[in-house]
């Protein structure tokens, strides 16, 4: 165990007993795909749909949940991809979010002009002009968007000082403050060392077999990823510290796909964790002095609960059990179960998977992954977004199909969780071939939406159709912090209890989830006390805040903006 680094440990506050996990029924909530209706129709394209010949038709593509214009809305991204031999690729779509339940295609005249093999999305205002901007990730070179006043976006990849040249298969990002000097920085994981043109020069990427069908080669057997950490030079530009600052772990098999950039030791300074597929995943210990250790096999993360590399695709950081500590939620490979580590401080994690009741099911290829209060109860659920890599499965009487449905984990309240997904609805229990995921309240009413990027589908959009307790939405701004004031950290209490949450970028499976914080409030009608813990380590404290509505906290200032939910 390694020792506190000095800003308080979690609090320990008692759980219910377990026989609640029995007794308590399930919320008597629905979800509904309202994508179609809401005007998200145009089909994602990534790799072929019937047979995958190469390892870059597998991993697909995030979503982000992002106020592009600064309206108070939040508009829609989805990256998009490619397929063998396709002349004309789609490229990212923006849907701008026109209010009253409707989205319009606002892709024509966007700037997001880059084609390819699209991955991922993260965001964060890196020029702290007040508007935010994106990284896309690619297999190539990664594409860095300045949002140009909200009108539109404009690449500035190379000016930026962003590699532009050789070949890698960017996966995951965040952007974050990792030096606390005021200005954004930028992590790219990696995934794996692949050459297309090498694999279309041999005609395939080898001879491979699962389940007695022949399939595409990898992830194993190909050479390391690697992961960037660019530092922002406060000036629109940014240097690679990649090898000073530790992140090059050079001679260790690291194959890096979701990324999320959390405080877990509570020191001030941001950590990163990488979830890795078929290789230990990292958890990099900001040390504070522009420097990272590799700490996830003494931090208890590398590895599964049997000391096993685990196939980990997506990953989401969050306080299921309200001690004040941030845990880790991560998304696994078929025959796996999804991992929940709980932080027990001091940079040390235990595995409660299956404690936790997460270990029931092995049978999903997990991707996008998910800490949201759906029921607005107070404590965070579990969503997970699946998906096989192998189309040649379905009609091959193996057992299995391509399309999976979704896993949503309740909270009940006593360490552990129930799965109800089927109980809630057809859409989730309905097989897509899915990846990114992302959430955030797009209609105005508190309630929170789940985007789903779906393999060479229509994405899906979860809505739900009532929620009994009652929330808060918290918009950070921030002055003298990084102007998205990613790494803020919010302590609400209400109703006796106590939440905490955090602004990130990145995290899921590749994707950008809305940056205000969503509080389930169950019964009680005002947030008696929010505190606020900004990127300088200030701290804030409002008080008697109303119930059921968006409210703004800017840095500095005492007076808090309130819009109630439209509902």
């Amino acid at each position: 165990m390694l020792p506190a680094q000095g800003m308080g440990g979690g609090r320990v506050l008692p759980r219910e007993s377990p026989k609640a996990q029995v007794d308590r029924p399930t919320p008597a909530i629905r979800f509904q795909d309202v994508s179609a209706a809401w005007g998200l129709t145009r089909p994602n394209v990534y790799g072929g749909a019937a047979s995958k010949k190469v390892i870059l038709e597998m991993t697909g593509n995030g979503v982000g949940v992002i106020d592009v214009d600064n309206d108070g809305r939040r508009d829609l991204i989805f990256v998009n991809g490619t397929r063998l031999g396709e002349d004309d690729p789609p490229g990212a779509l923006l849907y701008h979010n026109l209010g009253d339940s409707r989205f319009q295609d606002a892709t024509a005249d966007s700037g997001l002009t880059r084609r390819g093999w699209g991955q991922g999305v993260c965001a964060g205002d890196y020029d702290n002009d007040g508007f935010t901007d994106l990284l896309v990730t690619y297999y190539g070179h990664n594409a860095l968007y300045r949002n140009a006043g909200g009108k539109r976006f404009e690449e500035t990849t190379a000016a930026a000082g962003l590699p532009v040249e050789g070949q890698a298969w960017g996966s995951g990002c965040a952007f974050f403050d990792s030096d606390r000097d005021g200005d954004l920085d930028l992590f790219v994981s990696n995934y794996v060392g692949f050459d297309l043109h090498e694999a279309d020069r041999k005609g395939d990427s080898g001879n491979c077999s699962w389940r007695g069908l022949d399939v595409f080669c990898g992830p194993r057997g190909y050479p390391s990823g690697r992961n960037w950490l660019f530092e922002n030079q406060g000036d629109g530009t940014f240097r690679d510290v990649s090898r000073e600052a530790g992140i090059l772990l050079e001679g260790e098999l690291h194959y890096g796909l979701g990324v999320v950039a959390e405080d877990f030791d509570d020191d001030g300074f941001p950590d990163v964790y990488v979830a890795c597929d078929s290789t230990p995943s990292i958890l990099y210990r900001n040390r504070g002095a522009g420097t990272f250790e590799d700490v996830s096999v003494v931090s208890g993360v590398a590895y599964g609960a049997e000391g096993q590399e685990e196939g980990s695709m997506g990953v989401s950081a969050g306080d299921f059990d309200r001690d004040g500590r941030f845990d880790l939620l991560v998304s696994n490979f078929i025959d796996e179960t999804p991992t929940l580590y709980r932080n027990e401080g001091e940079l040390f994690f235990t595995d409660e998977t299956y404690q936790a009741g997460l270990g029931v099911d092995t049978s999903r290829v997990g991707w996008g992954a998910l800490f949201v209060d759906f029921d607005q109860d107070g404590w965070k659920d579990a969503f997970l977004a699946n998906g096989h890599i192998y189309p040649e499965l379905d009609g091959a009487g193996k057992g299995e199909r391509f399309a999976q449905a979704k896993l949503l984990f309740w909270n009940l309240r006593n360490g552990a969780f129930r799965e109800v997904a089927r109980e809630l609805g057809e859409p989730l229990a309905a097989p897509q071939v899915s990846r990114g995921a992302a959430v955030g309240d797009l209609d105005g009413d508190g309630r929170l939406e789940i985007a789903v990027v779906n393999m060479n589908g229509a994405p899906s959009l979860y809505r739900t159709d009532r929620a009994d307790g009652a929330a808060v939405l918290i918009e950070l701004v921030a002055t003298r912090s990084n102007r998205s004031a990613i790494g803020a950290r919010v302590t609400v209490e209400a109703g006796g209890a106590i939440q905490t949450d955090a602004v990130r970028s990145g995290g899921s499976y590749a994707s950008q989830s809305d940056f205000r914080l969503h509080f389930g409030l169950g019964g009680a009608r005002q947030v008696d006390k929010a505190t606020v813990r900004w990127p300088t380590g200030e701290e804030q404290t409002f008080e008697n805040l109303p119930a059921n509505a968006a409210i703004r906290l800017t840095e500095g200032s005492a007076e808090p903006s309130v819009r109630p939910f439209s509902r």
